[in-house]
């Protein structure tokens, strides 16, 4: 039975030879054991050349769809009997006419893409994308990156620490789960309410979990066993809750009574509007029981996929042996790229404008906050970040205030899974690092288009 194949413009003409014939086998249109046309006379038929056809042929026959006897051709292999083929029906996405166009995007977790610096981060890249640079960097990270960041640490955060403490990894959940297997999913303790993905992570990893309640100081002090807590001192996820000095000190105390260790993840604290600079945990700690978290992803943009740990000196050892056989994650030359723009003094310069930014951006919020939402809504947790917490009037709950604001194309944040218990019920997550200005004002006048519509 001889197979008619027809030729387009949208793919390579040896492709679609090969798919059709494989298609046509599979179907048992071309039964086991039948010759398949010359390579010669399949190339005038269709008007192209003999190695097309052949470079076809030849896949064919590298897959198994048929094989050659010499001097003879091509003939078509044996399939098995019980395979039951059957063609993939194309999946169309019907359009939701009733779903609006996104207008505004006031997700957790985003930035200011627009004024990234493109031409600058491009020079960079194509200065380090040489042949010296193609292989992988060392598990540990390039020792350049390692320096820049133990360099900036101590400038901007007060935390010392060698390059050799450094570890670079590929966000947030990839070195929180390094760390975890390190203490052998020993328990560990969160707060309450806290960053959801840290909590997936020691769910995925069957690792048992405490609660730690918050107070007005931040995380308390955990009152049951366990080895590792996981905090965020500098602005608490999600409430924006600022640890105090003296409950820092009473956490490094806690740690080093229960031979524990306290993962400070420091995910956004360059981000700080009202008063100093809040120093690290780690910067208070002489005991050696802090590892530290640092990320890249809000200070320039999240799809780098670059963070960091910063490990006790006297884990080093232990933690270098577990991670022998590791290979880094991360772009060699991306490190590099990052590392010269902290060593050229473009990363600090960047950080500024970007908090200046961001600090207007936080005032233009709460400025429309009160002008189209009123005095029924409260902000909180606005000192620091790039988020807010909004306390809705009783007459609207979560769910029925993230739906009327999707009714209108504005994407917001739902709190209650940061809860393990006595979720709220009465508030949501505004990220202002995404929007423009206007579309923050535009975006906050719709929300009150329809929940201040909502009745009792």
């Amino acid at each position: 039975m001889e197979i008619q194949i027809l030729l387009n413009n949208d793919r390579t003409k040896y492709s679609q030879i090969y798919e059709q014939l494989k298609q046509a086998i599979l179907e048992r249109k071309l039964v086991a054991h039948t010759k398949l046309a010359s390579k010669r006379r399949l190339a005038e038929m269709l008007n192209i050349s003999v190695i097309t056809v052949q470079i076809a042929y030849e896949q064919l026959q590298s897959e198994g769809y048929c094989y050659t006897i010499e001097r003879q051709g091509y003939f078509v292999s044996e399939i098995e009997d019980d395979w039951n083929y059957k063609i993939k029906e194309d999946i169309i996405t019907r359009k939701d006419t009733h779903k609006p166009e996104q207008l505004i995007n006031f997700k957790n977790g985003q930035v200011d893409a627009a004024v990234f610096p493109y031409k600058l981060w491009n020079r960079l890249y194509r200065r380090e994308l040489i042949e010296t640079n193609v292989n992988s960097a060392t598990w540990q990270g390039e020792y350049l990156l390692r320096e820049q960041i133990a360099s900036y640490l101590q400038q901007a955060r007060g935390l010392t620490c060698a390059p050799e403490q450094v570890y670079i990894f590929s966000g947030f959940q990839q070195q929180l789960i390094n760390v975890c297997l390190f203490f052998n999913r020993t328990t560990i303790g969160m707060e309450e309410p806290g960053f959801i993905r840290a909590k997936s992570v020691f769910e995925q990893l069957q690792i048992p979990n405490q609660a730690i309640p918050l107070d007005e100081e931040g995380c308390c002090v955990p009152n049951v066993q366990m080895k590792l807590l996981y905090t965020t001192p500098a602005h608490q996820y999600p409430t924006g809750t600022i640890m105090s000095v003296t409950r820092r000190i009473e956490l490094i105390q806690w740690a080093l009574k229960q031979d524990a260790y306290i993962i400070e993840d420091d995910y956004d604290s360059e981000f700080r509007y009202k008063g100093a600079p809040i120093a690290t945990l780690s910067h208070l700690d002489s005991s050696d029981r802090i590892i530290y978290f640092g990320t890249f992803s809000k200070t320039l943009i999240p799809s780098l996929r670059i963070s960091y740990i910063v490990i006790p000196k006297s884990l080093r050892s232990d933690f270098e042996k577990f991670n022998t056989f590791h290979k880094s994650t991360v772009s060699k030359i991306d490190q590099l790229v990052v590392a010269k723009f902290i060593q050229e003094g473009h990363y600090s310069s960047h950080i500024a404008k970007m908090r200046t930014l961001y600090r207007n951006k936080r005032s233009c919020l709460i400025e429309a906050i009160n002008k189209y939402l009123g005095e029924e809504y409260e902000v909180i947790g606005d000192a620091s970040g790039l988020h807010i917490i909004l306390q809705l009037p009783q007459r609207l709950n979560e769910s029925i205030a993230i739906k009327l604001a999707k009714s209108i194309g504005v994407e917001i944040d739902a709190i209650s899974p940061m809860y393990q218990f006595q979720k709220p019920s009465n508030q949501v997550i505004i990220g202002y690092g995404e929007p423009s200005m206007e579309k923050i004002q535009k975006g906050i006048n719709l929300l009150a288009s329809v929940w201040n519509n909502v009745k009792e």
